[in-house]
């Protein structure tokens, strides 16, 4: 299995077009179906935290205020994650606010992001929802005591997301597979997902 790092923010909103900013990160690094490294860090980013997100995470800002600056967490971030192909849950919310927070330090994301909430929508049709909580609970995963953490999110997607390779790779008979195809298949119509994925097989050498 593909070495990923899987990623989660908490932020103070939802885009950081409209000025929300993260108030913390997590990314855990798997290899091999196994997580095998951890980075967490609140981040502080001069942004008060609505009183309905502290509700939310629990995240306050008086934590904040005692965090490191962000400048100095999305740098430890950069060196972390390295080119590392990146996962997470919904990930055009997360791929957002690492480009923003990234960009601020003039750091660029070089490698695609891989959306578990896409491609569980595509292999588990009749999971009752595809919200990362639901996921877990339908297909028996370990689960986290708090959610809306940014660590324990990272896990429980990465217990997912390991689930998920393995289901694609017994489902399609795979021997391996790369980024690049699970790419392809969260992008793949889901009426039209066997055409899709023989593509994908033939133009990787799969």
């Amino acid at each position: 299995m593909e070495t990923v790092a899987v990623i989660d923010f908490e932020t103070t909103g939802l885009s950081p077009a409209m000025g929300d900013r993260a108030t913390e990160v997590a990314v855990v690094i798997v290899a091999d179906g196994k997580i095998v490294d951890r980075y967490q860090s609140l981040m502080n980013t001069g942004t008060r935290i609505p009183a309905f997100i502290e509700a939310l995470t629990g995240i306050s800002n008086t934590m904040i205020s005692k965090a490191p600056p962000a400048s100095e967490v999305m740098r430890a971030l950069a060196e972390f994650v390295r080119d590392i192909p990146l996962v997470a849950h919904n990930a055009s919310f997360d791929s957002k606010f690492l480009d923003a927070e990234w960009l601020r330090i003039n750091q660029r994301r070089r490698q695609e992001f891989a959306c578990s909430m896409l491609l569980a929508r595509r292999i588990y049709p009749s999971a009752p929802n595809h919200k990362l909580g639901t996921l877990v609970r339908h297909l028996g995963l370990p689960s986290a005591a708090r959610h809306h953490r940014a660590l324990a999110d990272a896990e429980m997607t990465a217990h997912l997301w390991v689930q998920m390779v393995s289901d694609i790779q017994q489902q399609y008979g795979l021997n391996t597979v790369p980024h690049e195809f699970l790419l392809a298949l969260q992008k793949a119509p889901k009426t039209q997902m066997t055409s899709c994925v023989e593509r994908a097989k033939c133009r990787l050498g799969l």
